[in-house]
């Protein structure tokens, strides 16, 4: 989503990670055994489902999401240009306590507007996101951009300039970072920028509404909490969330005009007692 220039208020905190190899599901941490689960089984979308704006659930607006070489691919080429068809591909299962473990990279081309050939959306470049605690996308209106959502955007960058990675933007919902409710639609993170088409591994800690942490390279390089709906989303999404505060819903991916290729993508459920 877009990205806005705000300085981050958070506080970070060390957090150590397990080294794991890439195709193994299976980490041991302090003598206790994680099984990781694929979400993304390296072989079709099955259990996902896709949404574009303008076009009704389940309808991959020209095979945008696909599996190619064992990679779910983001892919633009059979589009001419972007007219806001913004996309998203959703785990089908809802989640709340967890954690998630992702390696992506940004390749070729951004898909070019419709009334500007000569470019792509700015804030899109290198512009990619998982949409946490996400509406179903069953109850998305048809033209509907974004689902509420708390988004750890993934950013690449330019080749000069410094683009945050895993920052956080917030689709009709807010959250409090150091005791104070942040109503900026994106703020950034202290990760340093990935440049070029390298793999980037991330993780992302989710505790229901309470928590959530961003980690880069065994280093938690975001952390908020209290994740809630907007005010003026209140009334729309408070039956689907069961009152404010935002505490499960499903994962997302985006399609906002850059091709992007995702490796893994696995999840670890956590004891919400924990």
């Amino acid at each position: 989503m877009k990205k806005t220039n705000l300085t981050l208020f958070s506080c970070i905190l060390a957090l150590g990670l397990t080294a794991c190899s890439q195709n193994d599901t299976t980490a041991v941490t302090a003598g206790t055994t994680e099984q990781w689960q694929p979400l993304f089984n390296g072989e079709d979308l099955s259990n996902w489902t896709v949404k574009f704006a303008g076009f009704p659930v389940g309808e991959n607006y020209k095979n945008t999401f696909r599996v190619e070489n064992g990679l779910l691919s983001v892919n633009f080429d059979q589009h001419e240009s972007f007219n806001g068809e913004f996309g998203h591909l959703f785990t089908n299962q809802s989640f709340s306590h967890y954690r998630l473990r992702a390696t992506y990279r940004f390749v070729g081309e951004q898909l070019k507007k419709s009334d500007d050939y000569r470019q792509g959306i700015g804030w899109a470049y290198r512009n990619n996101g998982f949409m946490l605690h996400s509406q179903d996308p069953k109850t998305m209106e048809l033209d509907q951009s974004f689902p509420a959502s708390i988004e750890a955007q993934l950013l690449g960058g330019d080749g000069t300039n410094q683009r945050n990675t895993l920052n956080v933007c917030t689709p009709d919902s807010h959250v409090v970072i150091n005791n104070k409710l942040v109503k900026d639609h994106c703020i950034k993170s202290v990760s340093k920028t990935y440049h070029g088409d390298q793999w980037v591994d991330v993780e992302i800690e989710v505790r229901g509404s309470e928590v959530i942490r961003h980690i880069i390279d065994g280093e938690v390089v975001f952390e908020y909490g209290q994740i809630q709906l907007d005010e003026k989303s209140l009334d729309k999404y408070k039956t689907m969330y069961g009152g404010k505060m935002m505490s499960a819903g499903h994962i997302a991916i985006q399609a906002e005009t850059h091709p992007t290729q995702f490796k893994r993508i696995d999840i670890l459920p956590l004891d919400p007692k924990a």
